[in-house]
């Protein structure tokens, strides 16, 4: 019997929803969230995801805005255009899209941001409560996303034996902390592979529930799987498709075809993760437009 797909454009589709019912509670209050997002450079990439979670924002009511910095932009001035932000009350979340041009240190800047104001949670002291299992601090999007589809698909998390493949600092390692977490959508049994992991496939194998996150097209296979595992795919990878208009199609870090005939659940991709990092974006610029107008 072929996987359930796990849709994780109506999961976001609803999160967008419930984020515009919570930004339009704060309206009577004189509150409207504010997202910054500062694209640095004209990478392609960047751009368009710049622009779709712009357009998100405003979707959901947000005051949501650009700012768009040259490539010779240096690493001062834009930690003053962060100051600057960082001072204005009317933006609770800030986001540096990255990658950064290579003069600019990226940490450096990550860690100016304001951590009540850092809603793509990656700065040192949100980084930090997530890993001694505080809850008040801001997780990464994709991260928190795959444990939204978790749990909203129905999978059971709680003494589950899960396997992360990636352990970059972006989704690997949080996704671990996450799951280790108390609570609904945590307290798994987590195992963290990585490319110098000896035997990926017999990891993989045992696992009730398979995140991959490894940045290699369709590495994880079905002939890898436990038959009724549960399979996300955090990857997204461009590779060469001679029957498409373009010449390429895009892919995850899992043979979907292979993985669909053994997994119980599966997402897609795209179509899957993608969409749930915008959504918890929103979820978390509302939290902090939440926690502002309480504090002030």
């Amino acid at each position: 019997m072929p996987a359930e797909r796990i849709d994780g454009t109506a999961i976001a589709a609803a999160i967008r929803a419930e984020v515009a019912q919570g930004v339009a509670a704060l309206a009577p209050r004189g509150v409207v969230p504010g997202l910054a997002v500062v694209l640095v450079g004209e990478d392609p990439a960047s751009t368009v995801y710049v622009r779709a979670k712009e357009k998100a924002s405003v979707e959901a009511g947000m005051a949501g805005r650009t700012i768009r910095l040259p490539a010779t932009t240096s690493q001062p001035d834009l930690l003053a255009v962060i100051d600057g932000l960082n001072a204005d009350p009317a933006v609770h979340g800030i986001l540096v899209q990255m990658p950064l041009p290579n003069a600019i240190n990226a940490q450096a800047v990550i860690a100016r941001i304001r951590p009540d104001k850092d809603v793509d949670g990656f700065h040192p002291v949100n980084a930090g409560k997530l890993f001694i299992g505080e809850t008040d601090g801001f997780v990464p999007c994709t991260p928190a996303g795959v444990v939204e589809l978790l749990k909203r698909s129905g999978t059971e998390t709680r003494g589950a034996d899960v396997v992360v493949v990636g352990r970059s600092t972006i989704v690997g390692r949080p996704m671990a902390a996450l799951l280790l977490r108390q609570g609904e959508g945590g307290d798994a049994t987590v195992t963290v592979c990585h490319s110098r992991t000896r035997d990926l496939a017999a990891h993989v194998r045992r696992a009730d529930i398979v995140v991959a996150a490894i940045g290699r097209p369709e590495a994880i296979t079905g002939d890898m799987l436990k038959p009724g595992a549960v399979v996300i795919d955090v990857g997204i990878n461009r590779i060469a498709d001679p029957g498409t208009r373009t010449g390429t199609r895009l892919v995850g870090d899992v043979h979907f075809a292979s993985a669909a005939a053994v997994a119980a659940k599966i997402t897609p991709v795209p179509g899957g993760v993608g969409p749930m990092t915008i959504a918890m974006l929103l979820a978390n610029t509302l939290k902090a437009a939440e926690r502002a107008a309480g504090a002030a």
